[in-house]
């Protein structure tokens, strides 16, 4: 919003704890750099100082070339051009030192500030690493990523430019009124009346449109929130023929955000005419009082020049410091959330102990398992089983019945609340988890490739896989084929447009990556879900191959696909209610056997 008091309307978040938060910044990264930031600060007040003095140098040329036409109505000499000449190079010189000093300061401010950026990022980065499972569980990945991104960008931003703003607005505050009193007291004083009633306009206007601009940003979220979800949702709209209620709650929404956005912005834009116009009458009292001392010979005509200037720019350093203390409780507010996600509570720190596990088998216990996500509500309750190595094991369920938190619990996502898992005899918390995880391969529901090509995506578990294993892994998946009619074979690049490969067809990358990996253990989340009926039939043959010899947990839904297993394991509720093989647990006409025959309903209906 244009003005000389900066924008009224944008709404700046602020930090919970300013002072901690800004005492944390300064000890833990600017102290880092204390000689680089007295260097800022130094040439800073350098590069000030040489500004400053500027417009009563050029007042004495002004006064110079004012005496010289005098002189020569009067029969003088006339106007001495070599001493302004003089004056002028003198004005040259201290605006070149002045703009060489700005260069230093600012030159060196941002590379203090990018250290620290990069400084932040790295820390950022290894907290990831470290953190729980359960931080991502209850925070959505754009509010992970807003501060990986948008509040280490703001801190970075916002520190470059506040910290040397301060100085050269302070600096500049309190260099100008020197210079004023220098030239006229009393003039200094007129000046200074106009301040408070411009100071009292700018609050009156703030005050008025700030409640206007909250409730334009309110409106503006809701805005873009119903685009977004129509947006998302266009196919089931038109469908279900909801276009003119959609329209209807737009316009609703978008005239109240017309209503809001035109008195903020109208209120705030009164604030540059008004703030000219309070200015320009204080012109022209300090021009009536500068004629009338020139006139009693009190004050040179250069020096009333010099003082306008001086009281032009007296306002600006003003709106710097105003602005600067928005950025600044930005900046801090964005500090605070990086080192509130850098103070969060990590993972239980690791066992020392080196287990081999290379030569472990891939026997599994639960052992009095009990597990609940919030320690009040316990979801797993009192679970054992014994799994012994290379054996098929089923996980079925209803929905919430606890079958992937199982699955979280041995590979240490979680740790359990009481009891302990086993894996060969070893309780899995005395595994470094690095270990730990290498024993297992992993084929999800929701597939996940990163950004490059086949060949690296299948390596994922294997990075020093050769190529020949690449491709044994990829037959074995059976998606072989489908590779070599890519362009660029097993070298394509996949990416978010990488439009001619099939969510089934990236499960399959997905199960290639595991087959490559080699693991101990093998846990399938409803790895065939995105897979057609025939391509299930054959990867069906690849998995029992690769399962024979490894212990396997299946998660299934369709409890057709886990007919052969060796043994399954029923949950309701987090507790283990039934187990055995499909056939017994059928004979057994219990709540498997429900599951099992309200499945083959559906399907035959």
């Amino acid at each position: 919003m244009p003005g000389p008091m900066g924008n009224p309307g944008k709404v700046t978040p602020k930090a919970k704890n300013f002072k901690k938060t800004t005492v944390k910044l300064v000890k833990d990264y600017l102290a880092k750099y204390k000689i680089a930031i007295f260097i800022v600060i130094v040439f800073a007040i350098g590069s000030t100082i040489f500004n400053i003095v500027g417009p009563k140098i050029l007042g004495n040329a002004t006064t110079e070339v004012f005496n010289g036409l005098i002189g020569k109505l009067s029969g003088g000499t006339g106007i001495d051009f070599g001493k302004i000449a003089n004056i002028l190079f003198t004005l040259l010189g201290f605006y070149i030192i002045s703009a060489i000093f700005s260069l230093i300061q600012g030159f060196t401010m941002t590379s203090v500030a990018q250290k620290i950026t990069y400084k932040l990022r790295n820390d950022v980065a290894k907290k990831l690493n470290k953190l729980p499972m359960k931080y991502f569980d209850k925070r959505t990945n754009g509010e992970v990523l807003s501060i990986i991104t948008n509040d280490i960008d703001t801190l970075s931003q916002n520190l470059n430019q506040s910290i040397t703003e301060i100085i050269t607005s302070v600096c500049t505050i309190i260099g100008i009124i020197i210079m004023m009193l220098s030239i006229s007291v009393s003039m200094t004083i007129v000046s200074f009346i106009i301040l408070p009633i411009s100071i009292f306009v700018v609050k009156i206007i703030v005050g008025k449109s700030q409640k206007y601009f909250k409730k334009q940003q309110e409106y503006l979220g809701h805005v873009n929130g119903q685009v977004e979800e129509i947006y998302g949702g266009h196919t089931i709209v038109k469908a279900f023929n909801g276009e003119e209620a959609a329209i209807e709650n737009f316009t609703k929404a978008n005239k109240e955000l017309y209503t809001s956005g035109w008195k903020s912005q109208f209120l705030s834009g009164l604030m540059h005419p008004l703030m000219n116009f309070i200015g320009n009458v204080g012109y022209v009292a300090v021009s009536v009082l500068g004629g009338y001392l020139a006139i009693q010979g009190r004050i040179t005509v250069g020096n009333i020049q010099s003082f306008i200037q001086y009281n032009k720019r007296f306002t600006q350093p003003i709106a710097q410091v105003a602005q600067v203390s928005s950025m600044l409780q930005a900046m801090v507010a964005a500090a605070e959330r990086v080192f509130e996600f850098l103070e969060e509570p990590e993972e239980i720190k690791e066992a020392d102990n080196n287990i081999d596990t290379d030569k472990l088998k891939g026997n599994v216990e639960f052992k009095n398992v009990q597990f609940g996500y919030d320690e009040d509500k316990i979801i797993i309750n009192n679970f054992n089983s014994k799994i012994k190595e290379g054996q098929k094991i089923a996980i079925v369920g209803p929905t919430g019945a606890g079958k992937t938190t199982m699955v979280k619990l041995l590979m240490r996502f979680y740790d359990v609340n009481n009891g302990e898992i086993l894996i060969d005899g070893y309780n899995i918390k005395d595994f470094k988890r690095g270990d730990l995880r290498k024993m297992f391969g992993m084929v999800l529901q929701d597939t996940w490739l990163f950004g490059g090509s086949v060949k690296d995506n299948i390596k994922y578990g294997k990075p020093d896989a050769n190529e020949a294993e690449v491709i044994g892994a990829a037959k074995a998946a059976h998606v072989h084929h489908f590779i070599k009619t890519l362009p660029n074979g097993y070298n394509s690049v996949l990416n978010e447009e990488s439009s001619n490969v099939s969510a089934g067809q990236k499960q399959l990358l997905t199960i290639a990556r595991v087959i490559l990996a080699d693991p101990k253990i093998l846990i399938l989340d409803e790895a065939t879900s995105s897979i057609d009926t025939r391509t299930e039939l054959q990867i069906q043959s690849a998995m029992d191959n690769l399962m024979k010899g490894r212990t396997s947990f299946i998660i299934a839904h369709r409890l057709s696909t886990i007919k052969n297993a060796d043994l399954i394991l029923v949950m309701n509720h987090g507790d283990i209610v039934e187990q055995g093989t499909h056939e017994e647990l059928l004979a057994k006409n219990g709540f498997y056997a429900d599951l099992y025959n309200s499945q083959f309903d559906e399907e035959a209906s």
